[in-house]
């Protein structure tokens, strides 16, 4: 390890004072919650670097081999030689892969700023120490305990010198110093073996119990021999009455100098599950993405005049959400995946009526419009980015209320990170791999060990525990498959591009040339650290991509999509059955229609339609004529038109519209007498309470639709009237919600600055540093307390002026319009009507101050 040129460091400030831009601005990007607000200074910066907060988010963002030497460190000496922590993560035996791995690890902690100091002298954040420490209320993730002078701080000087004589140390005049003497044996690997050898075998079965923690017993007030020989030599010392605790000074004897028992410097590998051919994972990728935009499209179909009422708490109840899984032929938790998707592309919302209820929006209408591919990379960049877990959808929150879909608490703000690592992994596998899905999860947990457990909701079963970030990575490889992201378990090539990574043609994969993903496909190129090798580190937060960059990579999806979906069909293929047969998807004019004139039986590779009667005459109510049905069917069959199929419309169409109905509260009326005195003997139609205004015309109490679909329901084909008598042509309403926006993801703390915004913050932390530490002649003011300098305006004048003739620079206190006092560094240029113009070190700029608002001046000390 290398040792720092310039001198040690006393604090955190002075590293980070000590640190290039370029380092500055890693600490920010990787903390983005010390930029909001803007620290004023260095000292500031480093003052909320060690809030617990800020370093509890810090801890959580670690890697499971960084955490490992961030608990070394909070066990080991403060400040800590580079040798000895290497000792406590290597053991006495020493171990290359941990020495190997260790510089990147402090690295990684240094960067975050929670540890500073020279190789020689390690210092951990006072934050981080103490929540990584060991104490009697809270263990060591180490297993290790306190020290000697920690657990033995409450006993008496007599019984400390009876320890120590009978460890076999001469007696001191002072517990302190006898003390030192207990540890420096229980450091001394041969003196502590020697000591040991003669333990009896009770004690060392103990001991064997305590070691890796946790490492604290019971015992009774008269113990046990072996218990007592433990106790007389301090290998056990009592913390409580009944407590007692093994000293971390022994346990580390005992675990050869490691604080941790297995280290884990390296990530754990994805492991293949399966390997297909890349040609058949777009493939079946592709088919996927068919039925994840068909399966939409019918949802959105379903609820076109106005879906489910909204709950009064928000959601869908749980029998709506039953019923449209039933309408999607989907179990509930995959129904609630498709409703929640369409909510995250902005496809449905509330409509916001008084009769609140869900709908599609207006972009619905657009979204229906694009090519398929588009639709789908709309799709699927909306589930990558969203925070909305419907995996949660039956759960329960903190307070036992059940979470329902497109309602409340279903946001988790890590949703979008894990759903992208997973992906990444996986694009680091060959082309083709299915991993293995305990693998992806064993790795998920060495990258964020600490991650994942806050905000779980409990399940709505009895299942097993497992923390938030785990079954979020479980969601994410269903979800995936379900969307046609992956296809067979493995990355499609839409599926990387959709992350805006090179296909795997690329880089020498093996897609070849003008298959989808090879290099005659210019994927956009961005340098994201992929599944790492054994031997680097993991990239754990990729930089997100850009607005433009997300929009280049949807773009790229939708275009690798494209050639893979299957080409719409402009005809169907008619049997005798009163069936049609779709071979494959319909262009959207045809499949209108034909939703109209026939009901869906059956789906799969093909659609199967039946005609009925009643789909008949929906489509005569919709307008058409029989005339109208012939024509569009034997223009759009491969096939002739059956002729049971002709003699359904022309038999449906012959009495369709002989009867009128219209509103009287509703009357019937009909050239043909006999058949309104048929109406009129069935005995069905006496629930409608008929009776006879005239040879062609009955009269009801009912409203027109209820009489409509009475007399239908007796077999007769009714047609409605206007009050004008002309027959009224129904037309499926399209209810939609007023414009909405798709909902905005909820950031898992402050986003993660620009380059911009990192540039002026680092800047203004500079000069405001300069400010602040800039030497000064005594003025009789502390600016290290914050005090701003206070002279008369007259002073201030004559100093401002006099520093105008000498060029010098001066140290001013000023408040600004809001109230808001700062100091600065300014080097003034001239003075007039109450103004100073002067060159502003804080700023890095001219500027112009009024004089009022000085609140005094002070002249710097010479270097």
């Amino acid at each position: 390890m290398s040792q720092e040129a310039n001198p040690a460091p006393r604090s955190l400030a002075e590293a980070l004072r000590a640190r290039d831009d370029a380092s500055l601005a890693a600490l920010l990007r990787s903390r983005p919650d010390l930029i909001t607000p803007v620290p004023t200074d260095l000292t500031q910066l480093a003052t909320r670097a060690g809030t617990r907060a800020s370093v509890l988010r810090a801890l959580e963002r670690l890697d499971r081999f960084a955490l490992q030497t961030a608990e070394a460190l909070a066990v080991a000496p403060d400040p800590a030689s580079g040798t000895a922590l290497l000792g406590l993560m290597a053991g006495d035996a020493g171990d290359d892969t941990v020495a190997a791995a260790l510089p990147r690890a402090l690295a990684t902690l240094r960067e975050q700023a929670l540890v500073w100091g020279d190789d020689e002298r390690l210092r951990l954040v006072r934050t981080a120490r103490e929540l990584l420490a060991p104490s009697p209320g809270r263990p060591s993730p180490t297993g290790l305990g306190p020290t000697v002078h920690e657990a033995a701080s409450g006993m008496s000087p007599g019984r400390i010198q009876e320890i120590v004589t009978t460890a076999g140390l001469a007696s001191t005049h002072d517990s302190v110093s006898a003390l030192t003497a207990l540890t420096a044996l229980f450091t001394h690997r041969k003196k502590m073996a020697k000591l040991l050898s003669g333990a009896p075998e009770g004690s060392l079965e103990v001991l064997s119990r305590l070691v890796w923690g946790p490492p604290y017993g019971q015992v009774t007030p008269e113990p046990a021999a072996h218990l007592r020989w433990l106790l007389d030599r301090g290998l056990l010392l009592p913390t409580a009455p009944g407590t007692v605790v093994l000293p971390r000074e022994v346990a580390l004897h005992l675990r050869a100098g490691r604080a941790h028992r297995e280290p884990e410097p390296l990530p754990p590998a994805v492991e293949p599950a399966a390997t297909h051919r890349p040609q058949g994972v777009d493939a079946a990728a592709a088919g996927q993405a068919h039925t994840a935009l068909a399966t939409v499209e019918e949802l959105l179909k379903d609820w076109d005049e106005g879906g489910p009422a909204v709950l009064r708490a928000g959601g869908l109840s749980v029998r709506d959400l039953k019923r449209t899984a039933v309408a999607l032929d989907a179990p509930e938790p995959v129904a609630a995946f498709w409703v929640e998707l369409a909510y995250a592309a902005g496809l449905l919302a509330s409509d916001g009526e008084a009769d609140e209820r869900y709908a599609a929006t207006p972009f619905y209408d657009e979204w229906q419009e694009r090519p398929p591919a588009e639709r789908w990379a709309l799709l699927a960049g909306a589930w990558l980015t969203a925070t909305r877990a419907p995996g949660l959808v039956g759960g329960r929150d903190a307070k036992d209320r059940t979470l329902s879909a497109l309602g409340p608490g279903l946001d988790r703000s890590a949703a979008p990170e894990v759903r992208h690592r997973v992906l990444t992994l996986l694009a680091g596998l060959p082309a083709g791999a299915a991993p293995a899905p305990e693998s992806v999860l064993t790795r998920l947990h060495w990258e964020r060990p600490l991650r994942g457990a806050a905000g779980t909701p409990r399940p709505a079963r009895d299942t097993p525990a497992e923390d938030l970030r785990t079954r979020l990575a479980r969601w994410t490889l269903a979800e995936a498959e379900l969307l046609g992201v992956t296809g067979r378990g493995a990355l499609s090539t839409q599926g990387r591009a959709l992350l805006g990574m090179p296909g795997p043609g690329a880089s020498g994969g093996p897609a070849g040339a003008g298959e989808p993903g090879g290099p005659g496909d210019k994927l956009p190129v961005r340098h994201h650290r992929a599944s790492a090798p054994a031997t680097a580190p993991a990239a754990l937060a990729p930089a997100p991509l850009s607005p433009a960059e997300r929009a280049a990579a949807t773009a790229t999806a939708a275009r690798l999509l494209a050639p893979l979906l299957p080409e719409p069909l402009d005809h169907v293929l008619l049997q005798a059955d009163l069936t049609a047969v779709a071979p494959g998807p319909l262009e959207r004019p045809l499949a209108e229609t034909l939703g109209v004139l026939a009901d869906v039986e059956s789906k799969g590779g093909a659609t199967v339609y039946r005609f009925t009667p009643e789909s008949v005459r929906r489509a005569l109510d919709a307008g058409r004529t029989a005339a109208d049905l012939h024509d569009f069917l034997t223009r759009h069959s491969r096939t002739p038109v059956p002729q049971p199929l002709a003699y359904l419309i022309d038999d449906v169409a012959r009495k369709h519209g002989h009867l009128r109905i219209g509103a009287a509260s509703a009357y019937v009326r009909c050239d043909d007498d006999a058949l309104l005195t048929e109406i009129l003997a069935d005995k069905r139609a006496a629930a409608l309470r008929l009776r006879r205004l005239a040879p062609t015309v009955l009269a009801a109490p009912s409203d027109p639709a209820a009489l409509l679909e009475g007399l239908r329901a007796m077999g007769f084909a009714p047609a409605a009237e206007s009050a004008e008598g002309d027959v009224l042509i129904t037309r499926a309403h399209a209810h939609r919600t007023p414009p909405r926006t798709a909902p905005e993801p909820v950031p898992d703390g402050p986003p993660p600055p620009d380059g911009t915004l990192l540039s002026a913050a680092i800047r203004a932390i500079r000069a405001g540093d300069l400010a602040a530490t800039a030497p000064r002649k005594p003025t009789g003011t502390d600016p290290a307390a914050g005090e701003l300098p206070r002279t008369s305006a007259a002073e201030t004048l004559a100093t401002v002026q006099a520093a105008v003739l000498t060029g010098d620079s001066l140290w001013i206190g000023y408040v600004n319009a809001e109230g808001a006092a700062s100091q600065r560094v300014i080097a003034p240029i001239r003075v007039e009507g109450g103004f100073v113009t002067a060159y502003d070190h804080t700023a890095d700029e001219v500027r112009t101050y009024p004089l009022h608002r000085v609140t005094g001046v002070a002249e710097l000390a010479e270097e």
